[in-house]
């Protein structure tokens, strides 16, 4: 697979776009939703990591469960969030019930918002904190209720780059393993994949053959998200970063592999907007949504601090030439934008 990499862009492109259209037609997918991020104190040290609190940000801080009870009153009762979207870092301070108790009062003031939080990475450090299985953890977190699992801590599954990037973080069998689990309880999440750092070509299709063969078995992936690195305030020493023929070629590479993920996400904070709008026709489907407010990917140099508003976002995909559709979180489209 990884000779499609010399294939020229423009026939990759085609063969993406093949893929996309016999899906969705033209209909370019996002959602209201808005990200929060309890806290940046983390026990581990990512090297591609600008958001937890290290030398590189002598900024931590943890949000009380009020702050972040205000936060999502404005989101969903005066912008019309329907996903809260809760990533935090590994925070061994607070304890296991803060963040069970993030959901359980989020969720009983708005039962009907879809709450997507805890990475397996997350989950994987909260059996660690309390010494319960990945079985327990899940049937907690369903139980305070997470409606589904965000995608992150994959970063890239190959050791070696693993070993150097994110060591101590939980492993690639291991986020593999939390997924499965939590697609046998009939339960969906997503994937990502950080690339654009140290890793090689071979290990980009590496990562997503991996998931393939996951969702082969369970079927439980709803959307893959291709994460571009972004190269601020960390650690790694990244000479050469990627142009935007390379970005393009694996996101149209991931559409042809992953056909049998539902959707491929272009993240607009990773990518820049400018950039996923053209991703659209290299088998991006999925803009991810408005956001109101990004601190993991801002803080190493994105441009995604204060989100995009509904209208931007609708003007943008229209003049791109695609249909914005406004999708729940499990892609059960609300509005047509004509």
């Amino acid at each position: 697979m990884v000779e499609m990499y010399q294939w020229e862009l423009h026939r990759l492109g085609e063969e993406a776009n093949r893929i996309r259209e016999k899906k969705y037609g033209k209909k370019s997918f996002f959602n209201i939703n808005r990200h929060i991020n309890p806290t940046n104190i983390c026990k581990d040290v990512c090297k591609f990591c600008a958001f937890s609190a290290h030398r590189k940000n002598p900024n931590p801080y943890t949000l009380s469960i009020d702050e972040i009870l205000k936060i999502a009153r404005e989101a969903v009762g005066e912008r019309g969030a329907k996903e809260l979207h809760i990533v935090s870092a590994h925070n061994p301070e607070v304890g296991y019930n803060y963040y069970l108790e993030i959901v359980r009062k989020i969720k009983r003031e708005f039962p009907q918002v879809h709450i997507k939080a805890f990475t397996a990475a997350e989950i994987n450090f909260f059996s660690q904190l309390t010494g319960k299985s990945y079985d327990q953890i899940l049937d907690d977190l369903i139980e305070a209720g997470v409606d589904s699992l965000p995608g992150g801590g994959a970063e890239i599954f190959a050791e070696k780059v693993r070993a150097k990037i994110c060591k101590g973080k939980v492993s690639s069998e291991n986020w593999l393993k939390i997924h499965k689990l939590w697609h046998r309880r009939g339960r969906k999440s997503n994937a990502t994949m950080l690339f654009g750092h140290i890793e090689s070509r071979e290990d980009r299709i590496d990562h997503m053959e991996r998931l393939k063969r996951l969702q082969e078995e369970t079927g439980g992936f709803n959307a893959f998200i291709p994460l571009v690195y972004q190269r601020k305030n960390n650690f790694l020493k990244v000479e050469k970063f990627l142009s935007s023929i390379e970005i393009l070629k694996t996101f149209a590479i991931a559409r042809i592999i992953l056909e049998n993920i539902p959707h491929l996400k272009a993240y607009w904070v990773t990518t820049t907007l400018p950039l996923a709008l053209v991703a659209q026709s290299y088998g991006a489907d999925d803009l991810d949504g408005t956001i109101q407010k990004e601190s993991i990917n801002s803080s190493a140099g994105a441009n995604s601090a204060n989100g995009v508003g509904v209208e931007e976002l609708v003007h943008a995909i229209k003049d791109s030439g695609y249909i914005p559709v406004e999708r729940d979180s499990l892609y059960r489209e609300l509005k047509v934008y004509l």
